[in-house]
């Protein structure tokens, strides 16, 4: 039963560990785990070089202020580039959709424009709720799709359609990606880009994926497993855990404010375009030309390059997101931030869901193991070493290009930590509970807890006081031991204590010793009791009483008669712990002790059964009828003492 009861302890425990493993994981996954992982981004992934392939060209408030920006200046802003630059692929930041049904002449203009740029890719945004002309507009937009081999179950999350354009506009684009992003669901932290969106049956880039298939002259990838795969160049980016076709962004440090790559202000443009219209270039006027202070901007600059077009306005703006980087950071530069991710191949990528679990398991399992085999001091110390090593690992896995989680686990680890302490606190007091209950089996309770209440002071020594010795002996056990065997004596004997140390226990008495079949007990001592010699007498009559219950039961069971003697003596003892340092034991000693013993041996002698010395007899006269025996000669004492024989207590 009790095997049971721990065995019942021990799984309800891990159960309730489980149950608080699983709600600090949820929680850490949910509200924590996001700012982690974009602390590690910021600090330790960040840590490659940007590539000089890259310049942005930025629609920003001070652009604003000088032009106003219709499709026309739009127009002019994509002929620069067309007329002028030999840049090796354009994005377009922008999903414009504010064309009438009847073009204007700016809108003309723009259309015209982007049907010349075959190396333009122009942005677009998927929907996952379409209205009924959208089959139409989608019917027309599947041309834009790239080429997949599908090695895998698609992955869901697939959209229905896509913001409305111009017809016009639609038909004179020749490349399309998609702007969509994916912010972190609690800290907005924007971590995934969707690389390969779905919409219906078919498949999509984003508009950095598109710039990078174009300028690698392909339109074919492979859907694996765990990655999207581009046969012609070998790329090979991993899926992150939220997300259909989601990659993670690996971010650069930002070295021009907000942005991470050389900048140019749109205005700027407009400002080189209109002079290069007049004949001004930068070979006859050559002074004119340093964009970085302001001025014109050289079309050389712009030569094999990618450009990234987009807008970076004061206030709200879809086009300004929150970046383990930056709280506004322009999407802008976030496009040729994973851009410069697919050509330089810093792939970003987190460890497998197994991994990431094993390590869970490993940190909590080392730092339980750790609290349960050692002390508080060296627990916290190992616990602090082991955190050091594996944080040293995650920063150097992230800088490597791999994302391993550190705040569920060591968050798991603390409740782990907490949960052990906690164990290891009721374990303790459940075995000392057992201790003390397996212990009071060899010692009386009241001296256990004598034991217990002075823990940190036990030491040889202790008193003088007055107590009352009891002494009981069975009559002629020795011989009735030779004729039975050793398993018949010990159940006599058992059964024989267990009935007597109730009796004594209830008269505020306590069981000293077992001494073969004698019984050495003490009143007065731990147990404070005024009254210690008459409940002394009491208890000895009640043991006459109860032996002559056990002696006809154990007749009726063919068991040897037998009959019992009892000697008390009151008197001063010296009582407490005598013997060694690493050995002692709770007793008393003295003459007390000494001639309550001599005076149960009498009984032998006279044929009685309980005697009691002159100093027990003062205290309990009153209560008690008895023969005196006069002038008893007592081993060890020079001198004759009376003892008296109690024949029964008065009601």
């Amino acid at each position: 039963m009790k095997k049971m009861h721990n065995k019942l302890f021990y799984f309800n425990s891990f159960l309730f560990y489980l149950l608080l493993i699983v709600i600090t994981s949820l929680f850490s996954l949910f509200f924590i785990e996001e700012y982690a992982n974009g602390f590690l981004i910021s600090l330790f992934s960040s840590n490659k070089p940007t590539s000089d392939e890259i310049v942005e060209v930025v629609v920003d408030d001070y652009s604003i202020q000088k032009y106003k920006w219709e499709k026309d200046t739009y127009a002019d802003l994509l002929d620069y580039f067309y007329t002028y630059t030999k840049s090796k692929v354009i994005g377009f930041d922008f999903t414009p959709t504010t064309f009438g049904t009847e073009l204007d002449k700016s809108e003309v203009k723009f259309v015209n424009q982007i049907s010349k740029m075959k190396n333009l890719v122009f942005g677009f945004a998927p929907e996952r709720v379409i209205n009924g002309e959208d089959d139409e507009i989608m019917k027309d937009f599947k041309k834009h799709a790239i080429n997949v081999e599908l090695q895998t179950e698609p992955r869901g999350f697939f959209y229905n359609g896509i913001k409305s354009a111009s017809p016009a506009l639609r038909e004179a684009t020749h490349n399309y990606g998609s702007v969509i992003v994916d912010k972190g669901a609690n800290s907005g932290y924007l971590l995934d880009v969707e690389n390969i969106v779905q919409i219906s049956d078919s498949y999509y880039p984003s508009l950095s994926f598109r710039m990078y298939l174009l300028a690698s002259g392909t339109n074919n990838i492979v859907l694996k497993n765990d990655s999207i795969y581009v046969p012609k160049t070998g790329l090979n980016i991993k899926y992150s855990w939220s997300g259909a076709y989601n990659t993670k962004i690996r971010y650069y440090k930002q070295k021009n404010g907000v942005y991470t790559y050389p900048v140019v202000h749109a205005s700027q443009i407009i400002d080189t375009y209109n002079m290069l219209k007049a004949g001004i270039t930068p070979k006859n006027h050559p002074e004119l030309y340093d964009y970085t202070n302001g001025k014109l901007v050289d079309p050389a600059i712009f030569e094999n390059k990618a450009i990234f077009i987009g807008s970076n306005i004061t206030g709200p703006s879809e086009d300004v997101l929150v970046t383990p980087m930056n709280t506004r950071h322009p999407g802008v530069d976030i496009h040729a931030t994973v851009y410069n991710n697919l050509i330089s191949g810093h792939i970003l990528q987190f460890i497998s869901y197994s991994l990431g679990f094993l390590l869970l398991v490993l940190l909590c399992l080392c730092a339980f193991i750790i609290i349960m085999r050692r002390s508080f001091l060296q627990g916290l110390l190992l616990i602090i070493v082991l955190d050091t090593l594996y944080l040293s690992g995650v920063f150097f896995s992230a800088g490597n290009g791999y994302l391993v989680s550190y705040a569920t686990p060591i968050l798991c680890q603390f409740v782990t930590a907490i949960f052990a302490y906690s164990f290891k606190f009721l374990t303790e007091n459940r075995n000392k509970e057992k201790i003390k209950n397996a212990m009071g089996k060899y010692l009386s309770q009241d001296i256990m807890k004598n034991v217990v209440k002075n823990i940190d002071d036990i030491k040889l020594g202790g008193k003088r006081a007055v107590v009352t010795v009891l002494f009981s002996d069975i009559r002629g056990f020795t011989s009735m031991s030779e004729k039975m065997s050793a398993e018949e004596v010990s159940g006599i004997l058992n059964e024989y204590f267990g009935e007597m140390e109730p009796i004594i226990t209830k008269h505020n008495g306590v069981i000293n010793k077992f001494i073969g079949d004698a019984i050495m007990a003490i009143f007065g001592e731990p147990i404070q009791d005024e009254n210690h010699p008459k409940n002394a007498v009491k208890c000895a009559y009640e043991m006459l009483k109860r032996v002559e219950y056990l002696r006809d039961k154990w007749i009726s069971e063919g068991k040897p008669k037998f009959d019992i003697g009892v000697g008390i003596n009151t008197g001063e003892v010296f009582i407490g712990n005598i013997g060694t340092e690493s050995r002692m034991e709770y007793t008393v000693i003295g003459d007390t002790v000494n001639l309550a013993s001599r005076i149960e041996s009498y009984n032998k002698v006279y044929k009685t059964n309980l005697l009691v010395s002159e100093s027990t007899y003062d205290y309990v006269s009153d209560i008690a009828d008895v023969i005196k025996i006069k002038e008893v000669q007592i081993r060890g004492k020079s001198k004759k003492i009376d003892i008296y024989e109690i024949l029964r207590i008065i009601p």
